[in-house]
């Protein structure tokens, strides 16, 4: 089986979610209907994540559970995820602590984390519609690194799409 492994970057507010909803769910879609195994990498820091995993969750219900696993990536351990552990196992597959951004000062660790989830991944989906931020900071890494990369905010790439 090959494990193909995508993460998700986006602005902590979207201006438009429920155009960017429309587009998540043709991606994840997608992926699941192609892939043997799709890993889903996400954090839990704004809109954008809110949107992937609950769009994940909907996704992988409605095609099936078999070929992916949704997994939240923390830069370190947090005092809300440790009082609310159980909540957060029942609804990710899986969670991980990432072990490069641990022990980094708070201040670099999400930077960290998503530099490892973009080396992890043949494939980064983000949400990026300003120059500014740590999603834009990780599709800039992403390209630097040659991944694929496929921002659903580029309205170059939906020109034909009537939202």
């Amino acid at each position: 089986m090959i494990i193909y492994t995508v993460s998700f970057f986006g602005h902590r507010e979207l201006d438009r979610p429920f155009v960017m909803e429309k587009r998540l769910e043709a991606v994840i879609s997608d992926l699941i209907k192609s892939k043997d195994y799709v890993e889903f990498l996400v954090g839990r820091n704004g809109e954008f994540d809110q949107l992937v995993s609950s769009t994940v969750r909907r996704q992988t219900k409605k095609i099936g559970y078999a070929n992916s696993a949704h997994i939240l990536v923390l830069p370190y351990m947090t005092s809300e995820y440790r009082m609310q552990q159980e909540s957060y196992e029942r609804y990710y597959d899986e969670v991980e602590i990432c072990a490069e951004s641990v022990s980094a000062y708070p201040a670099s660790a999400f930077r960290k984390r998503n530099q490892a989830m973009v080396d992890r991944s043949e494939l980064v989906v983000c949400c990026v519609e300003r120059n500014t931020g740590g999603a834009y900071q990780a599709m800039r890494y992403a390209e630097r690194s040659g991944k694929k990369i496929l921002n659903i905010a580029d309205e170059r790439m939906y020109d034909s799409e009537q939202d």
